[in-house]
């Protein structure tokens, strides 16, 4: 594991990079803001058009390996939503305390550091992973929220996430690189060239702007956030591995970048979605605060069982 740990460490030193920029105020909120902008709109969907491009359908999506991450993560997310509603929470509460519970930061930190650690056939899981938790889970989230203040599940609801999805960067480069891929169109050598350097700046301008972003959260809400960052860090990747390796038996190296994809702190985006809606932004901003620290430990020793 140790071998493991300092794999890993550079990638978590580039978010206390980050951090540190953030807390002195060298790196302000609008500066990270632009950045993150940044990486989310052209560094990362370069990276992923490039990787889907590569790669087909037949390559990417595998029913045993979606059914076993849907099942460990339904299973945490159903596990989630009933600890809050006996909490005496409502249904909105539940829906953001269950998504910190099961979504991961995929995006910005797992796709550079699984593909760098688990090989370049990281990919295919990674960008699976990706897909299900923005297509299945980011969906629910809105539909919950939304369906439980209008009292009623409508068309206006439906059509929210269906502009949500087509205006998401990471699914249309990924849509759009299967497209290439599907067709056997040929990407022109100084175009490959271009996405190549956009691409290599995903990386690290992704885990500083996680680290300069986790400056600007607090950590209240211990308990509660102690509570969800042991679902996110160990019940999630421990119920996708029951899944994979015993449910629905998945290839061993697949199901092992699932259970590390599994195990990565809690996603920014769901801050982005409680404060939008303003519910608990304060609980999952010490969510995410508190399972990137920990994650330092914990996703070293997954990545370290998993190989």
């Amino acid at each position: 594991m140790w071998d493991i740990f300092l794999q890993t460490l550079p990638f978590f030193a580039l978010i206390g990079l980050g951090y540190g920029a953030g807390r002195t105020g060298f790196f302000t909120p609008e500066a990270t803001a632009y950045l993150t902008k940044f990486v989310f709109y052209f560094a990362l969907s370069a990276m992923l058009f490039r990787f889907a491009a590569n790669l087909s359908i037949a390559e990417i999506f595998d029913w045993p390996f979606v059914l076993a991450y849907l099942w460990g993560t339904l299973f945490v997310y159903l596990l989630a939503t009933a600890v809050a509603l006996l909490r005496k929470r409502g249904v909105e509460e539940a829906a953001v305390e269950a998504q910190c519970a099961v979504i991961g930061n995929v995006g910005f930190l797992g796709i550079p550091m699984l593909v760098l650690l688990l090989g370049e056939q990281a990919v295919g899981p990674v960008v699976l992973v990706l897909a299900i938790d923005l297509i299945v889970f980011g969906s629910l989230i809105v539909i919950l929220i939304t369906g439980s203040r209008d009292g009623r599940m409508s068309i206006g609801i439906l059509r929210t996430v269906g502009i949500g999805l087509l205006k998401n960067p990471m699914i249309v480069s990924i849509s759009l690189g299967l497209v290439v891929s599907s067709l056997a169109l040929p990407i022109p050598a100084p175009l490959n060239e271009f996405l190549s350097i956009l691409g290599a700046a995903a990386t690290p301008g992704a885990l500083f702007a996680i680290g300069a972003s986790l400056a600007g959260k607090s950590a209240e809400r211990i308990a509660v956030a102690g509570w969800l960052s042991f679902a996110k860090l160990i019940l999630h990747p421990a119920a996708v591995a029951f899944a994979a390796l015993v449910i629905f038996p998945v290839d061993p190296y697949a199901a092992g970048v699932m259970i590390a994809a599994a195990a990565l702190p809690v996603a920014g985006n769901v801050y982005i979605l409680a404060q939008h809606y303003g519910v608990a932004p304060a609980r999952v901003s010490a969510s995410i605060l508190l399972s990137t620290a920990v994650s330092v430990v914990t996703v070293s020793a997954v990545i370290a069982a998993v190989t």
